[in-house]
């Protein structure tokens, strides 16, 4: 596949994986990306999963005929992308590996040698020319490794983005991309917020006409659409209006009371209503809307003088990736010592900019008139303002 007339794409589709990164569900399998610019000089961008060394390096040989890489451009340290780095000097062993500082200190982490025979150390705003591409190293640290670098080639105008604007899902299958690139970056980038605006700052000043990320496919129209999203995502602001409803039940009251309410929201015209049972959905879909949306209720039972564990993970994945900038409503059931509210609430007494409802619903074992009326109320607070 061509990027342009000079930058190829020679990475592969992985669809023998189950979870990425040990626990993302990933149905429509992963792309890891690898890409080649061939100009008087050839730089190699990344290597692939260890799975398929074979698979890259036969893509790589395909691209090239005769000629051999000059530099082999290492952006992330994480294995999907760096597993071959040793595999290639192998194979190329005549090869400038360009890299940051910290990079090369991970390398020797994983690998035992730091290539000090094939080191080439960049930095924020150094530069290497390739003949009509010059590429310019931006440093990205936490985006989501320390050692993050992305390239801008100034000739194409292309952003090599390392794990930036990437997204779950092989490139051989059709989805929409805003849906599996939200769960990505929430998921894995979510907590860096603030590293992320410092990046798009820096990108700010570039014209960029085509991103290759690492994950995902490349992105070549509208790219301020693709830079928007992760303005909205990392400044932590709700993407859309509506409420997204998370609960755990154990024998159906407080489920009953969640989808009750879902249906008073509906009737009362809210935009947007989703409803999750912790317990049985994926979790990362479901801590994803808990972002994407503007308003969220937390509903569950009180379960040995604490929550119910499916709730606390859920919670646990929203303050560790920096959640704020909500309304929140709470529901809690009890039968003799309700203390759900109470938990939940402290749990997210350090998220910055959360709105709690007035009201809070107190289920005693079932519905019953108060907390039926409690409902009621809550439902009217969570619409205003749509």
């Amino acid at each position: 596949m061509d990027v342009t007339k000079e930058i190829r794409y020679v990475g592969v589709n992985d669809h023998d994986i189950d979870l990425f990164e040990g626990q993302y569900q990933v149905e429509n399998g992963m792309a890891y990306n690898s890409y080649i610019i061939i100009d008087d000089k050839i730089a190699v961008f990344d290597t692939v999963d260890a799975r398929f060394t074979e698979q890259w390096l036969g893509n790589i040989e395909a691209a090239l005929g005769s000629r051999t890489p000059d530099y082999l451009i290492v952006q992330h340290m994480e294995p999907d992308h760096s597993a071959n780095i040793v595999n290639f000097i192998h194979k190329y062993p005549d090869v400038k590996v360009v890299a940051s500082a910290k990079a090369f200190a991970i390398m020797k982490q994983f690998f035992d040698t730091d290539f000090a025979a094939y080191q080439m150390v960049v930095g924020e705003g150094d530069t290497l020319s390739l003949g009509k591409h010059t590429l310019t190293f931006i440093t990205a640290p936490m985006v989501h490794w320390p050692e993050v670098i992305v390239t801008y080639d100034s000739y194409d105008k292309v952003l090599f983005s390392a794990d930036g604007f990437g997204k779950f899902g092989a490139l051989d299958v059709e989805e929409d991309w805003a849906c599996e690139a939200r769960r990505y970056y929430i998921g894995i980038v979510g907590k860096y917020g603030a590293q992320v605006q410092s990046l798009l700052k820096k990108l700010s000043g570039l014209e960029v006409q085509a991103i290759c990320p690492l994950h995902g496919p490349v992105l070549k129209e509208n790219i301020g659409y693709y830079i928007g999203l992760y303005d909205t995502w990392s400044s932590y602001r709700a993407e859309s209006e509506g409420v997204v409803i998370a609960y755990t039940s154990v024998y159906g009251h407080t489920k009953k009371a969640a989808e009750l309410l879902a249906d008073k929201l509906q009737a009362k015209g809210c935009p947007k209503v989703v409803v999750y049972d912790l317990a049985r959905c994926d979790m990362a879909e479901a801590v994803e809307d808990a972002f994407r949306y503007s308003k969220l209720v937390l509903a569950t039972t009180t379960y040995n003088m604490g929550i119910f564990p499916y709730m606390r993970e859920f919670v646990e994945h929203l303050t560790e990736r920096n959640y704020q900038n909500r309304v929140v409503g709470l529901m809690e059931n009890g039968s003799w010592a309700p203390a759900a509210a109470k938990i939940m609430k402290q749990m997210l007494e350090n998220s910055k900019n959360i709105t709690f409802t007035d009201t809070v619903v107190h289920i005693k074992s079932a519905l019953n008139k108060d907390s039926s009326s409690e409902l009621d109320a809550l439902s009217d607070e969570l619409c205003r303002g749509f």
